[in-house]
């Protein structure tokens, strides 16, 4: 239930919404509200649950009543335009939709979200296309320049399903990478643990660091580099990127963890991507009741330098 008062909002919290971070809840209520300024209200004690300071992390119970101060924001701004070619080229690029969820083919060099100095991502994107959908929101994320399957759910009961799925582990994702070199095919596990390093906004392997794990097989050989197919067991940040970087094998064209001489072979043959993709994603879908597989093709640009590489 939600009440006005003065313009501040307070709304009860029902089950549907129960277990929600707070600062995802406000993202959902305050659309178009940089999260820069979302954590800034909430930081400053502006939002209260049960008049009490939280924190962004704060998880919502039943019962809750939460208030949500006035925030002023230009509504011709709020979302991207769906005029924009980048938007309006995503609705091209779902490979599956359902009343429960979206599955978009997201293109390499668009965020997932917006922020960070960016104006907007792939769910800002979708949000503009789909003015009336009332529930739209990232299941997990991709780096920036990875492309491929993207889970977007469209109830609140499917995104808490499918992030429990994440948690246990029961999800599949399977990703292609070119990477350097003749992969070595002992090389089957990585386990390597990650630690992420904020200031340099890089990942390395150390000691410190999480525990990882990727599973890589080999798909084709080619003169100086291998196609291989990695499995994350584990969901850390730039994961496969470095697991294979640290077994000499750096994947095509990555500006953080790349091979600068077999990065320019590519550039020459017509790479200008990371050639990173998640080819395919495996889960149980909480509203058909049942375990599925959805794919995304690679895109134009990976094929034809697969082909060359195959005639060379």
């Amino acid at each position: 239930m939600e009440q006005i008062n003065h313009s501040v909002r307070i709304i009860d919290i029902a089950q549907e919404n129960a277990q929600q971070r707070i600062d995802n809840f406000l993202r959902l209520h305050l659309k178009g509200v940089p999260k820069s300024m979302i954590y800034r209200i909430v930081r400053k004690g502006e939002v209260r649950v049960n008049k009490k300071r939280i924190k962004p992390d704060y998880k919502l119970q039943v019962g809750d009543s939460v208030r949500i101060p006035p925030v002023k924001v230009d509504p011709d701004n709020a979302l991207p335009s769906p005029k924009l070619n980048i938007i309006k080229n995503l609705e091209s690029e779902i490979v599956y939709e359902d009343e429960g969820l979206i599955i978009l083919n997201k293109p390499s060099g668009l965020a997932v979200h917006g922020g960070s100095g960016l104006d907007f991502g792939a769910i800002e994107g979708l949000r503009a296309l789909r003015p009336d959908a009332r529930f739209l929101e990232l299941v997990h994320r991709l780096d920036k320049a990875t492309s491929g399957c993207l889970l977007i759910a469209k109830k609140r009961s499917v995104l808490r399903a499918l992030h429990e799925q994440l948690r246990q582990k029961t999800m599949k994702k399977q990703y292609f990478a070119l990477v350097k070199g003749q992969w070595n095919i002992k090389d089957r596990l990585v386990r390597e643990p990650l630690l992420k390093i904020p200031q340099d906004s890089v990942v390395k392997v150390s000691p410190l660091g999480k525990a990882s794990e990727t599973h890589f097989k080999i798909v084709q050989r080619y003169d100086g580099a291998t196609l291989v197919e990695a499995s994350p067991v584990t969901g850390r940040t730039h994961q496969i990127r470095v697991h294979a970087a640290c077994k000499g094998h750096n994947i095509a064209c990555d500006e953080r963890y790349g091979d600068k001489t077999f990065d320019s072979k590519m550039k020459a043959l017509g790479l200008n991507r990371l050639f990173l993709h998640a080819a395919h994603i495996t889960f149980f879908h909480p509203v058909l009741e049942k375990r599925m597989t959805v794919s995304a093709p690679l895109c134009p640009r990976l094929e034809e330098l697969l082909e060359k590489l195959q005639r060379s």
